[in-house]
């Protein structure tokens, strides 16, 4: 089954594709340090729900420039859906919208005031690499903000054999921070998803699949798309549920340094 179907079907129903709730989300976004016409990079920006909260909010400048926001997604299906909904939620922000790899985007070093990469940090080879991506993007004193899980505890080793993760994949949530801080970033902010969040975002994709094939009976994926879900499901319940976290991240970069004169 084509991957990127079986996230469009799993993922209809919601919002934020990730185990963050939305108001949680707005909190983050009324926390955010931005300018008033704000340039922003979102990498693997999935149905750019967070882009669009944003140019929703700063709107257009006092200067008459438009919010402006590049967002990359490999997924068709994704990226399609964005356009729809800019097009009828931000008609007047510049929002360039991109379906391509993420680490194939030509980011120009140090031009956005906030960049973004939540939930798929295996684009930059895992959590320090996308950090040091998106700091090389980002203005001197601007913000990078990323989504990362971590380790509750030891991961179970049938756990890892069943979802085909790594005890390396992730690290503890103090070593999410800690990594920023190696990358030269200050840590402003560390949102941690609980139980409920967890929940939501895991069993909307059972309901979205049953739905997808009760409607759809005669599509040939319909088996493997349910045998992947249950197997999910199963992992979830069994180990998932008390051994993963999720937070979203914030950091500063650097402010510029002046010459003295």
């Amino acid at each position: 089954m084509d991957t990127w179907k079986f996230y469009d079907i799993t993922h209809r129903d919601h919002i934020v594709c990730n185990p963050t709730s939305v108001a949680k989300l707005d909190e983050l976004i009324g926390l955010l340090d931005l300018p008033a016409e704000p340039r922003v990079l979102d990498i693997a920006c999935g149905k750019g729900e967070l882009l669009l909260r944003l140019a929703e909010r700063w709107g257009r400048g006092p200067g008459g420039a438009a919010f402006r926001g590049v967002g990359v997604d490999v997924s068709p299906y994704h990226i399609a859906e964005l356009r729809g909904a800019a097009a009828r939620r931000a008609p007047d922000a510049e929002l360039e919208l991109l379906e391509m790899g993420g680490a194939d985007y030509p980011a120009t070093p140090a031009s956005f005031d906030l960049t973004c990469c939540v939930g798929a940090s295996w684009i930059f080879d895992g959590h320090a690499g996308t950090l040091r991506a998106l700091r090389d993007a980002t203005r001197p004193g601007g913000e990078v903000l990323v989504g990362e899980p971590f380790w509750q505890r030891q991961p179970d080793p049938a756990y890892l054999d069943s979802a085909g993760l790594r005890r390396a994949g992730f690290g503890s949530h103090a070593g999410n921070v800690a990594a920023g801080v190696e990358a030269g970033l200050t840590p402003l902010l560390a949102l941690v998803s609980n139980g409920d969040e967890w929940d939501r975002y895991e069993t909307l994709q059972w309901r979205s699949a049953a739905r997808y094939a009760a409607t759809n009976p005669d599509d040939p994926d319909v088996p493997e798309l349910l045998a992947r879900i249950e197997r999910g499901r199963h992992e979830y319940l069994t180990w998932g549920r008390e051994t993963l976290g999720w937070a979203l991240y914030l950091f500063r970069t650097p402010a510029a340094v002046l010459s003295e004169s």
